[in-house]
């Protein structure tokens, strides 16, 4: 699964150039369809959970977006949760748990 991620987002990425403002709004929407289908595909569709913990506002709400985006770049050892730094800058994984503190996705 994860290699099959890689191999979809590995042109975005290349296609992208270096410096470009990560808050775009192409970007954006591909932030979010990579939390929908993705992310999604563990976590459950609406994020209420499934293999993954659900990701709602609720049960995000003790941890910090700093704290979720570490998650999010690092993944987490020993589970399924994969490191997701070869696609996304930290500045990005902190925009995605920033919204996803926030109840913006899916």
């Amino acid at each position: 699964m994860v290699r099959s991620v890689c191999m979809r987002l590995l042109p975005i990425l290349l296609a992208l150039p270096s410096g470009i403002a990560w808050a775009e709004t192409e970007r954006q929407q591909e932030l979010r369809h990579l939390v929908k289908h993705d992310c999604g595909s563990c976590h459950g569709l609406t994020l209420q959970g499934g293999l993954g913990p659900s990701l709602t506002p609720d049960r995000l709400k003790p941890f910090t977006a700093e704290q979720l985006a570490m998650t999010i770049v690092h993944g987490r050892p020993g589970t399924a949760m994969p490191p997701w730094l070869p696609f996304l800058s930290e500045t990005e994984a902190v925009w995605l748990a920033q919204g996803l503190k926030e109840g913006v996705f899916p």
